[in-house]
């Protein structure tokens, strides 16, 4: 197999014969609301509205335009992501150090899986890990960058898309604390670009129901096969509950695609790759598309921790290649 086989609905936007999600949320009539409760009401009703096809060209208020009321609207007590900080993020800075959203970097991105470049790659600041072996460290742990407004950021991924762009990638740091201002952006971009979720995949249910609908592909970062690697590592508590839930949610959600990545770390082969590999393979699918990647270096606080103070072995190289084998994932890229 191979990646047009793991991500059928990608391909046929790419060629023309499919649509992303997103603009079909734009077409999805629904009733705007005063209430959070009305609102999520509201926008549960859009979601069948979408899935049964019901659309219908420029109607006065969408589901897309709710998703993206409703985003602020949680920015007052953020609850974007698991950790919940319940800061009001238009005031000061969250957990996750955002409060307004800034774009450290933004570019044709050659660098990602062949079926995804040329990716238009959004790498905003902030995130709510704290991975000791971060290799965006300078952008995930400060707050850098600029503040675009969403309209401008539209006309950016149009142009990239323009200048042979396949899709839209938000990416960080972290794209969950930035949620609101995705959608927001979405609502003024007129191209049919497919928009990519590159996440750790940390987010709260409410923000997995409005991605719903709106992301293609899940481009998600399995990085533990256990909470104490997890606490240790990244300062986040319930890591598996959470990220096992958001992988099961996301498999149900409305044409989503997935594309998993996992970084094998030295010394975690049977921790975290093993317990990973197998829990996807029983869980999404021995098709799915998974990228076991060795290209860990210790970075950022990294020497501090003995055990991962150093590069892959080629015995770890070749344990993670026999795990890919030994749980049957078909689709995986590997190295």
């Amino acid at each position: 197999m191979g990646a047009r086989e793991a991500l059928p609905k990608y391909f046929a936007i790419l060629e023309g014969d499919d649509v992303p999600n997103f603009m079909l949320a734009k077409k999805v009539e629904v009733k705007p609301e005063d209430s959070i409760e009305e609102m999520w009401n509201s926008h549960e009703e859009g979601m069948d509205k979408l899935r049964e096809n019901d659309i219908k060209d420029n109607p006065s208020f969408s589901l897309l335009d709710l998703k993206a009321v409703i985003a602020n609207k949680i920015l007052e007590s953020c609850t974007l992501c698991e950790i919940k900080c319940r800061v009001n993020r238009k005031e000061s800075v969250g957990y996750c150090r955002v409060k307004e959203t800034l774009i450290a970097s933004d570019f044709l991105h050659y660098g990602e899986e062949p079926e995804l470049v040329p990716s238009y790659t959004v790498f905003f600041s902030g995130c709510n890990f704290r991975c000791v072996f971060c290799q965006n460290w300078d952008i995930s742990q400060f707050r850098v960058g600029l503040n675009y407004r969403p309209e401008y950021m539209a006309l950016k991924i149009e142009r990239a898309y323009r200048f042979g762009a396949k899709n839209v990638n938000f990416v960080g740091g972290e794209p969950t604390p930035n949620l609101p201002f995705i959608l927001e952006t979405l609502r003024y971009v007129n191209v049919p670009i497919p928009v990519v979720w590159n996440s750790n995949m940390y987010m709260s249910e409410d923000s997995m129901k409005l991605l719903d609908g709106i992301v293609d592909i899940y481009l998600g970062d399995f990085k533990y096969g256990n909470d104490r690697c997890a606490l240790k590592y990244s300062k986040v508590p319930r890591y598996w509950e959470v990220v096992t839930r958001n992988f099961l949610l996301a498999k149900n959600h409305f044409r989503a695609e997935f594309l998993i990545r996992h970084l094998v770390m030295p010394n975690h082969l049977e921790c975290c790759t093993r317990p990973i590999l197998k829990w996807i393979s029983e869980n999404l699918g021995k098709d799915v598309r998974v990228n076991v990647m060795f290209q860990y270096r210790p970075e950022y606080k990294a020497m501090e921790y003995e055990e991962i103070s150093r590069m892959l072995v080629l015995e770890e190289m070749e344990e993670a290649e026999r795990l890919v084998r030994e749980f049957g994932l078909k689709n995986a890229l590997v190295g």
